[in-house]
């Protein structure tokens, strides 16, 4: 384990200016490089308590511009349409870069990095998505998933494209029997 000062919060680890014990190959490939943490040597610790302030102050700064963004977010809803299977499920998966993407066409600038998924996207629907806008700060977007922008517009008010489909396909084939009944009848008549 090694020893290491967190300059930012960390979701799940701890918060700025805290020393935490982490894995050595967590903190060389990811912590130290991305500038989230200092090695917790005396050197460090001294340059940190000199730039605590300044530090401290950087973040507020960041973070109230998060939340001033977070607010222009409101309930942000992107659609991506994707070819699918009959049950539903997706050739292939909705990646974080997609989703990216499409956040950033609807006028909101977001990174790839910043999308958190909890499991990728393998099913059409409405599925919730975090983006980290700062470490405190996150919003929640909702991601339609569908086969065509009119099925994703269906899934927006609450109807299930394939529970409506089955249901026209059902009428569909009661209409026809009812025909090929009467036509029957008549014949025989």
């Amino acid at each position: 384990m090694v020893e290491v000062i967190l300059l930012e919060r960390v979701e799940k680890l701890g918060q700025m200016g805290q020393l935490v014990r982490v894995r050595p190959g967590f903190a060389r490939n990811y912590l130290l490089p991305q500038k989230k943490a200092l090695r917790a040597t005396k050197a460090n610790l001294a340059v940190f308590e000199k730039q605590r302030v300044q530090l401290e102050a950087q973040n507020l700064k960041r973070k109230a511009e998060a939340e001033e963004m977070a607010g222009k977010f409101g309930k942000v809803s992107v659609i991506i349409v994707r070819q699918a299977g009959e049950s539903g499920q997706l050739y292939g998966s909705v990646a974080a870069r997609d989703i990216a993407d499409s956040v950033t066409a609807a006028g909101y600038t977001v990174e790839k990095r910043q999308i958190v998924q909890e499991r990728p996207i393998k099913t059409l629907g409405l599925h919730p998505v975090r983006i980290v806008l700062h470490p405190e700060v996150f919003v929640t977007v909702t991601v339609n998933v569908a086969q065509s922008e009119e099925e994703a517009e269906m899934q927006a008010k609450g109807i299930d494209p394939a529970r409506r489909a089955e249901e026209e396909e059902a009428a569909d084939r009661a209409a026809l029997r009812d025909t090929i009944a009467a036509a029957a009848a008549e014949n025989a008549g």
